[in-house]
């Protein structure tokens, strides 16, 4: 079960995995945030992991984290989000952007957000699934891309892949739930969407403006 060598303390979960139980995003879990107390520890652990982010648990009881990637700290993302309310169990993660309601619903996991929360990034729609699949990794830009095209429009199956590209060693996201997020508050409509070689995120939109995105979470390893 253990593929990561991760120090004691540090879950590493699996977030958005396929119907298989396979690929998803991984994600570190520090358990106690107290371990790393400030900024700087906080995000030279982070590039010591060197998953696409990293979740402090700073109050398990009340929810509230705080994140991290490799090279800067996130107001809101969607992966350790949705991987967090998994591990914690709880129905409200408390973030400095506000509160992120969190709902369990047979094998997936729920969180609802606002869409202006997310990180800005790039949308790029490609005609067919095929010219996505084929894109070099990472495509020749600057900032945050996520290249998309329809699989089934009518279904609202989406295949797509994001492309950090914020020169850090995290070149494609392999499930990006903010970025999935954005689409579906754009497209106004849920979402099933296959992402990097196999993940899947599914999203709803709300007439609050809200969007609920979910997906399959597996524990990892545990250090």
């Amino acid at each position: 079960m253990n593929d990561y060598d991760v120090p004691r303390g540090i879950d590493v979960l699996r977030v958005f995995c396929g119907p298989d139980g396979r690929h998803g995003n991984a994600l570190g879990v520090v358990r106690d945030g107290r371990s790393h107390p400030d900024e700087a520890s906080r995000q030279q652990l982070a590039r010591q992991l060197g998953f696409s982010e990293t979740v402090f648990v700073d109050d398990p009881e009340r929810g509230r984290v705080d994140i991290h990637t490799p090279g800067l700290r996130l107001p809101f993302a969607g992966h350790p989000l949705v991987g967090a309310a998994w591990l914690l169990d709880l129905e409200v993660l408390e973030l400095a952007v506000g509160d992120v309601f969190a709902r369990q619903d047979g094998e997936f996991t729920w969180i609802t957000a606002r869409p202006e929360w997310a990180p800005p990034r790039t949308f790029q729609q490609y005609a067919t699934a095929a010219e996505v699949e084929a894109l070099p990794s990472p495509p020749p830009g600057e900032g945050r891309l996520y290249a998309w095209a329809w699989e089934d429009e009518a279904a609202g199956r989406v295949r797509a892949r994001a492309f950090p590209r914020r020169g850090e060693d995290i070149v494609e996201d392999e499930a990006t739930g903010a970025a999935a997020l954005l689409l579906s508050a754009h497209l106004g409509r849920a979402l099933n969407i296959t992402q990097g070689r196999g993940s899947q995120i599914l999203t709803a939109p709300a007439p609050d403006g809200t969007v609920e995105v979910g997906g399959r979470v597996l524990m990892a390893a545990r250090g």
